[in-house]
């Protein structure tokens, strides 16, 4: 029986008439996921809705928990805002908060009066700021808006080439009759990034957070950005989601499990929450390749189940237990992986597969009202009797991320900084055949490095002023890569671990060809109305592999955006 988009339909749609009140999800890339961060780490708590170590965010979670906090901060209704309390938000915090309930109405108890536009477009049009249209009948809820978005950036060194980026596109949310929330964009994209992602995508015929792609111009891409699901509960704690995007499970800038880096795919999520816990069963569809534009064939599926368990231990500190198989089938799903209890290698063992399964543990703990630490530790494969006989064993695949959070640095409103290290052992994410690797659509699942290097990510964000974002960010990398000569260093996570691999022992960290890395950004946003911005932004990207010539890149870019994130190219 073939998996797809339609075969649990029928199932969904009859629970979804026994679900009560839904919501759709903030964008992966929401202007308001480090707002809600921040104000999680002022309380010194977790939230005891526990909905921010998986992304995206439940929406109407967002605003219940965001607004019951900023309430008792500020001891009066969240909609409006007194400076002679004892513990107040500053002024850009207000803005954001402000900003928050604006894009979510409706999850706005009482009056939204307040939110209204003085002047709306031809009277029907921005009857609020946030929204294009905006309507709420007595069992519906509509809210459409456009996406545009243009920047063009020279690259003043390589060929001195112009780049650019031009999104066009319509984003849709609503509910119906209290029952089902959905949301769904489109979006027509065309793009030249800088050199190392024209080379990024010549070596594996993928562009970074894509799917199917044409090429525009020679050197640059064309393609279509299209997401969408439905929500609905099939009983109190229960929430069941559809859908054609992405996720992400960790509190970092990376992810070690699942990140949003690669492209849109295929999935059921199962969202179960109850008392201090939050479980979440993925099941995902995904390509094992890439489509090629000069056919037409159909682009082998594979599949991913994974399991993620949250619980707040402490009022400050969560903690989560990860699971997660990758498998190949002839375009069907294995069923038996659609428990959402047992441990996948038990599964594994009554199959008698050898599917790629990988197990791990998270944690987050808000100290002080000021700092949050978090980590991740990956297990990909561990054998104790072999690390321990040699730990250059190839099969000691693990990955570890630690990181802090540190908001409102020597005292200055929102300035705030996040440090992050990254560490995967060679082979990580790999396996013995080519389907079950973890990859979609030539793309990892997890880090956009794949395995086999060291990462220390620095970001500062500093909002002066509501309507003024900068952030900067510096990323330095050191990575193992495969030699001329074809030994694996463990580092390509696309290819076989048996390919090439001359000898069970003598994989240590940066084996192979030493390369090293350093991306180092600036951004400057300028809201000038609720979701149009004005950026300017500078990228200087140095990469030196072995002893051949540094490759180097600088970048300067313009640009105006409306209701879409910034494009990153932070790899």
């Amino acid at each position: 029986m073939q998996f797809s988009k339609w075969s649990l339909f029928p199932v969904f749609l009859v629970l979804s008439f026994f679900s009560a009140a839904q919501s759709s999800y903030l964008q992966q890339q929401s202007k308001h996921l480090h707002f809600i961060d921040r104000l999680e780490i002022r309380t010194g708590s977790i939230s005891d809705l526990n909905f921010t170590t998986t992304r995206p965010y439940d929406r109407r979670y967002a605003v219940e928990w965001l607004g019951a906090k900023a309430d008792s901060m500020l001891k009066i209704t969240p909609l409006f805002y007194n400076t002679d309390t004892a513990l107040k938000l500053s002024k850009a915090d207000q803005y954001n908060l402000r900003s928050l309930y604006l894009n979510n109405q409706e999850w706005i108890k009482g009056d939204r009066s307040t939110f209204n536009s003085k002047k709306p477009l031809l009277k029907n049009f921005y009857k609020t700021p946030a929204s294009f249209i905006e309507k709420y009948g007595d069992d519906f809820f509509i809210a459409v808006n456009p996406m545009i978005s243009y920047r063009q950036s020279v690259e003043l060194n390589n060929t001195a080439q112009n780049t650019f980026i031009n999104q066009r596109g319509l984003n849709v949310r609503g509910g119906i009759g209290n029952r089902v929330g959905f949301s769904a964009m489109v979006m027509d994209v065309q793009e030249r990034g800088p050199l190392f992602v024209q080379n990024w995508i010549d070596s594996l015929q993928a562009v970074p957070g894509a799917n199917f792609y044409k090429t525009f111009k020679q050197t640059g891409v064309d393609y279509f950005d299209a997401r969408g699901s439905f929500t609905f509960k099939a009983a109190k704690y229960i929430n069941f989601q559809i859908g054609y995007d992405r996720n992400f499970i960790g509190n970092g800038y990376r992810s070690l499990m699942l990140s949003d880096f690669g492209g849109n795919q295929l999935f059921v999520k199962l969202n179960t929450r109850i008392w201090k816990f939050n479980y979440q069963n993925l099941f995902m569809e995904l390509h094992s390749g890439a489509k090629s534009n000069n056919t037409n064939n159909l682009v082998p599926k594979k599949y991913a189940a994974m399991h993620h368990l949250s619980m707040n231990l402490l009022p400050w500190l969560n903690v989560g237990v990860f699971e997660s198989v990758v498998f190949g089938r002839k375009d069907r799903f294995e069923f038996g992986y659609m428990n959402p209890v047992i441990f996948f290698r038990t599964i594994e063992g009554n199959l008698g597969s050898s599917d790629n399964a990988m197990v791990g543990a998270d944690f987050k703990a808000n100290l002080l009202k000021k700092v949050q630490v978090y980590g991740q530790l990956l297990l990909d494969e561990f054998n104790f009797s072999e690390i321990r006989k040699d730990k250059t064993w190839w099969g000691n695949k693990t990955g570890t991320q630690l990181g802090i959070k540190y908001i409102d640095v020597a005292n200055v409103n929102n300035l705030d900084l996040q440090v992050e290290w990254n560490r995967v052992r060679p082979f990580t994410y790999s396996h013995f055949d080519s389907v079950s690797s973890y990859t979609h659509y030539n793309q990892p699942l997890a880090h956009p490095l794949g395995a086999n290097f060291n990462e220390v990510i620095t970001v500062v964000r500093y909002q002066p002023i509501g309507k003024l974002n900068l952030t900067g960010r510096l990323i330095y990398w050191q990575q193992g890569l495969d030699s001329a000569s074809g030994r694996n260093s463990g580092a390509d996570i696309f290819r076989l671990n048996t390919d090439m691999r001359n000898s069970n022992y003598g994989y240590s960290m940066l084996n192979g060809v030493k390369s090293t890395g350093v991306n180092m950004s600036f951004l400057a946003s300028y809201e000038i109305y609720e979701n149009i911005f004005i950026d300017a932004n500078l990228l200087f990207r140095r990469f030196t592999r072995g002893s051949e010539a540094a490759q180097n890149t600088t970048m300067f870019g313009v640009g105006v955006r409306m209701n879409l994130w910034f494009r990153e190219y932070d790899y």
